[in-house]
């Protein structure tokens, strides 16, 4: 194992601006990766605080008895689909109505008589705020006696489950566009470390040195280079972050275990490594 240990450090000595031409390039491989990344999961982010708005309005026929309100309350928090209910009492809409509405503040002033009916506000679970969902919902609140009607803006769920659609699908395909692109420079780039080596390779064939004992080395430098530019990309990814942040527009950083991906993507390019191995040691 030490024998191992030394080889593949004394490789960087050999040829140091290789070894940091390889690093750099996996940095950067990663790093547009991560870029890209970070486009992705700021998309999600403000995606899902714009589904935090989703909510469903049933109003309450006027007269309607408390007592019946706290029932189908309790019924309608009982959904698998509902998250919260909340009850909005036509004084509540109406105070409401005279904070938000700025423009109607002195015409709501003067009102005689409350026209603003009670109302029961559903908002829903993070993974039923589709369209589909939406709607189901919404038929079933219908179904209580003492609704009168039940909105939702159909039209802008609607709109929003479709660029959440193109979202997902512009992520997925570009996102692995960009993995393929990252994976074939990082492997060429290790590939070409194995070649030059090729010749020192055949003559440790030739006295009788095991597949094993000639990959251990190369993959351990593959290894070596992959978490240093992994970890470089971070870094850089980091900073674009951190400019973007303070500079342009309040954005978010990977969690951890989206920053573990890149390692996940260190390990799919070592492939290439005892693949090219095989060959030179088939010549």
């Amino acid at each position: 194992m030490n024998l191992v240990v030394r080889e593949s450090l004394l490789a960087f000595k050999r040829a140091p601006l290789l070894s940091a031409l390889s690093v750099t390039t996996i940095a950067f491989s990663l790093f547009v990766l991560g870029l890209f990344g970070l486009v992705a999961v700021n998309l999600q982010d403000a995606l899902r605080s714009v589904a935090e708005r989703v909510e469903i309005v049933a109003y309450l026929l006027p007269g309607t008895p408390i007592e019946a309100t706290a029932i189908g309350l309790k019924d309608i928090e009982a959904f698998p689909e509902v998250q919260a209910a909340t009850y909005v009492s036509e004084d509540e809409a109406l105070r409401r109505a005279r904070a938000e509405l700025v423009e109607f503040r002195d015409v709501l002033r003067e009102l005689e008589r409350n026209p603003l009916p009670a109302s029961i506000e559903v908002k829903l679970k993070p993974t039923f705020r589709d369209a589909d969902h939406v709607s189901t919902v919404a038929e079933r609140l219908r179904g209580f006696g003492f609704v009168d009607d039940v909105r939702f803006g159909r039209d802008w769920v609607e709109k929003l489950d479709r660029l959440r659609q193109i979202a997902a699908a512009v992520g997925i395909v570009v996102g692995a566009a960009f993995a393929i692109v990252a994976i074939i420079i990082i492997g060429t780039t290790i590939r070409m470390a194995v070649l030059q080596r090729s010749r020192e390779i055949a003559i440790m064939r030739l006295v009788g040195a095991t597949d094993g004992f000639i990959r251990r080395p190369f993959l351990l430098q593959g290894a070596i280079k992959g978490l240093l530019g992994g970890a470089a990309a971070v870094g850089l990814s980091f900073a674009a972050y951190a400019l973007i942040d303070h500079y342009l527009i309040q954005a978010a950083f990977f969690t951890r275990e989206q920053a573990a991906a890149h390692s996940r993507q260190r390990r799919a390019a070592r492939i290439g490594c005892p693949q090219q191995l095989k060959r030179i040691q088939a010549m």
